[in-house]
């Protein structure tokens, strides 16, 4: 199977944001021209988080699937406050081909077979967000707010016995600072699991990404600053609507220094292009929605 770039939105209201370790968000975009500049570059999937839906009890992305769906032609997969079969459902029906849960499923772990019964695994992708405390990975809540004392290779186990189709990984610890992905959680994970890794979380360079492929074993990988610092460039530079994004691209120390070069922007198709010169299964071109 090639190996998947799916730059990742995080969505909250009508505005892409961007933080570090999923706090401190700041606006760099808007969903729809970030979604279409990416689907004409080669992304193979398209993921949309609602980053505070967990915290309000609701989802607010069907109106922008809806949008999405009528000009992108690759799966998308939308997560965020959804807590039942009839939210997958409606964001299925609005354009969605995947539902990424977290938060719910820890109330309500029997929603994994739910879904999957109804829909397909395929559509079923548990997302985990994974802290390292005190030697040991833990899944967190609520936008990495919340503890669970669920150790993430348990709750692994538990889920692709449930029906999962998928797992989307993302280290709280390395997501945002550009000091590449947490590659023992990800290597962990994609040992002992028999389905499809999403690694998530650290990209800040073409050589990360290697790097989660190569040692980690990942099936697939989402990344969002090295994608979208390259359009605050151009989109924030142009409208000065990036809050101040291209300065902090351009920072080496980043936010409070704790950037090991800071972000190298890049473009997919220019990362695709890196990946398959080191004999990497990528598509050169964007796939087809299935």
């Amino acid at each position: 199977m090639s190996i998947r770039i799916i730059p990742r939105l995080d969505v909250k209201g009508s505005n892409v944001v961007k933080g570090v370790h999923l706090e401190g968000l700041r606006v760099v975009g808007i969903p729809s021209e970030y979604a279409e500049t990416y689907y004409m570059d080669g992304a193979d999937e398209i993921l949309y988080m609602d980053s505070v839906a967990s915290l309000y009890g609701r989802n607010n992305l069907r109106e922008i699937v809806e949008r999405a769906a009528e000009k992108i032609f690759i799966p998308l997969t939308i997560g965020g406050g959804i807590r039942s079969v009839d939210d997958a459902r409606a964001l299925l029906r609005a354009g969605a081909d995947k539902v990424a849960i977290n938060t719910a499923l820890f109330t309500k772990p029997d929603l994994i077979n739910e879904i999957a019964d109804n829909f397909g695994s395929q559509c079923m992708v548990v997302s985990i967000d994974a802290v390292l405390i005190e030697g040991r990975y833990e899944c967190l809540t609520d936008g990495g707010r919340e503890r669970t004392g669920v150790e993430v290779d348990k709750w692994v186990e538990n889920a692709v016995e449930r029906g999962a189709g998928e797992i989307l990984l993302t280290s709280v610890d390395m997501e945002g600072t550009g000091k590449g992905y947490d590659i023992e959680l990800v290597r962990k994970v994609t040992k002992s699991a028999p389905i499809p890794v999403i690694a998530c979380g650290g990209a800040g360079c073409c050589g990360d990404v290697e790097d989660v492929i190569k040692e980690a074993n990942a099936d697939a990988v989402s990344a969002a600053s090295i994608f979208h610092y390259r359009l605050i460039k151009e989109m924030g530079a142009r409208s000065g609507n990036g809050e101040g994004n291209v300065d902090f691209m351009k920072r080496s120390s980043g936010i409070g220094g704790n950037l090991r070069k800071g972000i190298d922007p890049v473009s997919i198709s220019s990362l695709k292009q890196y990946l398959h010169s080191l004999g990497e299964d990528v598509r050169i071109t964007g796939s087809s929605k299935q």
